[in-house]
């Protein structure tokens, strides 16, 4: 299971990359690989852009056109995931109150059979979101812009496994240095 760390933006209304930025003595962009190898994930790959930085415990990937949005990064980074990994759970540096326990869940719902994995909070899809490999290819094939896997998933809603994680953390973005205090 690869875990795949979303961290190439400016961080342009934080005044600063979020992945540099330091919460509770760590990197946001440590914070979250740790995230997802407690949750299960092995090899973790990060994409990075805007602050090309070394990550302790990591495959980095550089994407080069990181200014055109999630949808470069994302691609990039499921073109790093190893051919011989079953699934990927997807996680964003700027989330990090949420804990290890959704990317285990996300994992067990594979597990027992699911192809598409969202995690939901109040019963609203969030992240992280586990893709199964035989979905890799056509996720990939399908972004573009500052949109994420959002639209695929939607597209195959039949397909997705909702899995509750109201109890695994906050999925709260950090925007702003303020909204770290507020996790």
């Amino acid at each position: 299971m690869t875990g795949l760390l979303l961290a190439a933006g400016a961080g342009r209304r934080f005044g600063r990359p979020k992945a540099l930025v330091e919460f509770e003595g760590e990197r946001l962009v440590d914070r979250g690989v740790r995230l997802l190898e407690q949750g299960g994930c092995h090899p973790v790959v990060v994409v990075l852009g805007a602050a090309p930085t070394p990550v302790r415990g990591a495959v980095t990937v550089l994407n080069p056109e990181w200014e055109t949005g999630m949808g470069s990064s994302l691609r990039v980074g499921l073109e790093a995931v190893p051919p011989e990994s079953l699934a990927v759970v997807i996680a964003l540096v700027d989330q990090p109150f949420i804990r290890p326990g959704a990317v285990e869940r996300l994992i067990a719902a594979f597990q027992a059979g699911a192809e598409l994995a969202v995690a939901t909070y109040s019963g609203e899809q969030r992240n992280p979101v586990l893709i199964g490999r035989g979905h890799i290819e056509d996720v990939a094939a399908s972004l573009g812009g500052d949109v994420g896997a959002r639209p695929y998933l939607r597209k195959n809603a039949d397909l997705v496994t909702e899995v509750p994680c109201d109890d695994a953390g906050d999925p709260a973005d950090i925007d702003e240095p303020g909204d770290l205090a507020a996790g």
